[in-house]
């Protein structure tokens, strides 16, 4: 026996002792001793609140049935939402929320998805406060017929309509209005995951005699159409609402989805390495992965490929979203159609004939996932003759519904798993770095060539010279290290709100090129570099500045003086401004010209010509055209860039440090630089920041040099970075850090004015003009 006393001052042990032991058997029933504990100093802090004995009641009955349905983990997220209700609303309220809260958790079935119930209940508490009661009255029909997004949606269109009527919010949040009645239409999903979810565990355990554990996500915050499955930690994760697809049911196509990710996990054993490989590769190394097990569990199961190919039986064209359909799209379509298939034909002979090729290879080695890769480097290659490979933004929007997002069938780079650490995955023992002799290192290494699995890695002071080779280790085969995780939050501009640690910016050294390219730039653009001489010369320091027309001053401005006494004679008003200021006219910049290295700027410039520059290596000159005239100036400045493999990993490169000179090592980096991946820009541009924080200079600059918008794999929504982007440029100006956007980008007015801001950005129509215009926009950013 428990004395509640103890935990519920506000509280009467002898009124309400069989209700309060009741709950605590069936919380002891449930909970672990450290949940116990949880639940205990969760009734003490509500009972703290002094909201009344009503709400400790609803919260110590209703918190043992919410862990029934989600876990113990989701206690202390509960008792700190509801304290933070607190401050907004009444007892009455937060009791209400309460003791709906085991009905939210049972039909959003998940603590991520109830943990952001959480938040919209706390957001919606200070847009519509008079709106809870009411909603919480009809909470048991909105999460019948919404999921989260729908119901967020709902919500928030509300509280924009209804924003200063408070009888209409309460009657649009109780159903009392057709408007209301009308949203909930139009947010309504066709079949929700938690009325199917006990259906589908009997399906997949019939068909492999095995349990599967199945979560759902909640991702159509911003439109309809929500997350793909998906695998993490051998947990099938599936969207909390499938509609209608070509008149193929929902929960047609959860069996659908559920029996693809598990065939995903009963026949992949071995992961694929993403080393070497772009984008746009990867993806179509997942398009024969899937058909690989999926053939598989067909020769087990024949039913399933009739399932899986009803979805294909559709006209094979993008019609929702016009603007991002591209005829690649249709080629992947096709290619996924004949390899599940093969008595389709497709109008492309390339394709039928490395889909047959496939299948042949299929049936001699079924298991063994390298076939996956070959071929689908193969398409990619084709593909590249056949077509202009467009950007993975447009490859995201895959039209068949019941297809995973694959991150199951890869192995990350050993950087990702440290992040990977804070979202469950499992931790990886970390490297020790030992400083050691030549002694110890010639006499008891174990390996020369450490990997990334090594336990620990010895660093010598100076090189270690290899006589046979006649070279370093280093030189041979050594890896450049890689900087601590930088975490930065990102702005959500549907939810108004950042993502705390949301993107991850790993700093990595850059390799080296040829220093003697970028001394021979002086050389080859001889007449720009006479212009950025002369541009050099204008913004010397001046040093004392003689300043006149100033009431007071430091000296008499005599000729001022003498027209002031000349008026004074003529009885006019004279001028007081009669004295002369001297300042000190001295530059003190800090700059950063930070580079967009994604794979875009692999491209030509005119794909018409086949000599054509690329935009990397008009990039290259300019930067280093650029480089040559600050350094002549005498100002701080580093060179850095940038590329993003999504948001766990956007990869940052120093070229150039503020405290190293401008030699032969920062040119020779610079001359190395490559492109490859993709654009997170608020990422780079918050790091920048950082780095610039650090110097200690009245004026501080971040010039970015990009050829497009940003981007990355991970985020479909292309308003989404956008908005970040222009968050980012905010949060720096407040620190006193101006940004100028120098885009190659010809379409950019439609974006880049709203991130940047007018007069902060400058366009290169003719991106061969790209050398000549830096030094023009440097002159007028230090002026």
């Amino acid at each position: 026996m428990i004395d509640f006393s103890e935990y519920t001052p506000c509280l009467d042990a002898n009124t309400h002792a069989q209700a309060l032991n009741s709950a605590y058997y069936e919380a002891a029933r449930l909970m672990s001793p450290r949940g116990l504990d949880q639940y205990l100093q969760g009734s003490k802090a509500i009972s703290s609140l002094g909201k009344g004995e009503d709400l400790v009641l609803t919260y110590i009955q209703e918190m043992p049935q919410v862990v029934k349905e989600v876990g113990e983990d989701i206690i202390p997220d509960i008792v700190t939402s509801l304290m933070r209700l607190a401050s907004h609303t009444s007892g009455t309220v937060i009791g209400l929320m309460m003791a709906t809260l085991p009905l939210a958790a049972q039909r959003l079935g998940d603590a991520e998805v109830l943990r952001a119930y959480l938040n919209l209940i706390h957001q919606l508490a200070g847009k519509a406060p008079r709106g809870l009661r009411p909603m919480f009255n009809v909470l048991d029909e909105l999460l019948g017929k919404l999921t989260l997004g729908g119901l967020r949606r709902w919500a928030l269109w509300g509280t924009q309509a209804h924003a200063r009527d408070l009888d209409g919010q309460m009657a649009y949040f109780g159903l009392s209005t057709e408007a209301s009645k009308a949203v909930l239409q139009k947010e309504r999903r066709g079949t929700l995951f938690v009325d199917q979810q006990r259906r589908l565990n009997f399906y997949l355990r019939a068909l492999w005699n095995r349990a599967f554990f199945m979560r759902p996500t909640a991702g159509d915050y911003e439109t309809r159409r929500g997350l793909r499955p998906g695998i993490e930690a051998y947990q099938i994760h599936l969207p909390d609402a499938f509609d209608t697809y070509r008149g193929i049911s929902g929960l047609e196509i959860y069996r659908a989805a559920a029996a693809h990710c598990a065939a995903h996990i009963q026949y992949t054993k071995h992961s694929l390495s993403v080393k070497q490989l772009n984008a746009v590769q990867i993806k179509l190394i997942e398009l024969f992965e899937d058909a690989r097990i999926e053939y598989l569990a067909s020769q087990t199961f024949p039913g399933l490929r009739k399932l899986w190919l009803s979805f294909f039986a559709a006209p094979l064209t993008i019609k929702d979203n016009p603007s991002d359909h591209h005829p690649m799209v249709d080629l992947m379509l096709r290619m996924a159609w004949k390899l599940l298939d093969p008595e389709f034909a497709a109008p492309e002979p390339f394709i039928n004939n490395l889909a047959t090729s496939f299948q042949e290879q299929l049936q001699l080695a079924p298991h063994n996932n390298k076939i996956s890769h070959d071929f689908g480097i193969t398409f990619y290659q084709q593909l590249q003759s056949q077509i202009t490979i467009p950007s993975l933004r447009i490859l995201e929007n895959w039209p068949i519904p019941y297809r995973d997002d694959n991150r199951f069938i890869w192995e990350f780079d050993v950087q990702k798993h440290a992040i990977y650490e804070q979202e469950g995955i499992p931790e990886l023992k970390r490297q020790v770095r030992r400083y050691v002799s030549a002694i110890e290192m010639a006499n008891e290494l174990d390996c020369e060539l450490a990997g990334d699995d090594a336990q620990e890695i010895w660093v010598l002071a100076t090189p270690f010279w290899l006589d046979q080779e006649a070279c370093t280790i280093n030189e041979l085969e050594g890896k450049e290290p890689v900087s601590e995780p930088y975490l930065y939050q990102e702005w959500d501009y549907q939810a108004q709100l950042y993502r705390p640690n949301w993107a991850t910016v790993i700093e990595q050294r850059p390799p080296k090129g040829d220093p003697e390219q970028i001394d021979a730039l002086l050389t080859t653009h001889r007449p720009i570099a006479t212009r950025i001489r002369h541009l050099i010369d204008a913004l010397q320091p001046q040093g004392l500045v003689r300043k006149r027309g100033y009431e007071e001053g430091e000296e008499l401005d005599l000729n001022a003086a003498v027209r002031a006494m000349l008026d004074i004679r003529r009885g006019i008003m004279p001028d007081p401004r009669i004295s002369i200021r001297i300042t000190r006219h001295l530059r003190d910049l800090a700059l950063v010209v930070l580079m967009d290295l994604s794979a875009s700027t692999n491209e030509p410039i005119n794909k018409d010509q086949a000599d054509s520059p690329s935009i990397l290596q008009l990039t290259r000159e300019a930067t280093g055209l650029l480089s040559w005239a600050i350094d002549a100036i005498g100002d701080k400045f580093a060179i850095h860039g940038f590329a993003s493999d999504g948001r766990h990993d956007v990869r940052y490169y120093r070229f150039k440090r503020f405290r190293q000179s401008y030699n032969d090592t920062a040119k020779a980096r610079l001359a190395g630089m490559t492109g490859q991946l993709s654009t997170r820009m608020g990422a780079a541009l918050r790091h920048a920041g950082w780095h610039l924080s650090q110097q200690s200079a009245q004026k501080r600059l971040v010039l970015i040099i990009t050829d497009g918008e940003p981007a990355d794999i991970d985020e479909r929504d292309p308003k989404y970075l956008r908005q970040d982007t222009k968050k980012a440029v905010e949060e720096l100006a407040t620190k006193g850090i101006y940004t100028y956007c120098l885009t190659l980008d010809p379409d950019a007015d439609r974006y880049v004015s709203s991130i940047f801001g007018e007069n902060r950005y400058s366009i290169v129509d003719h991106v061969q003009r790209l050398p000549e215009r830096l030094p023009a926009v440097f002159a007028a950013l230090t002026s």
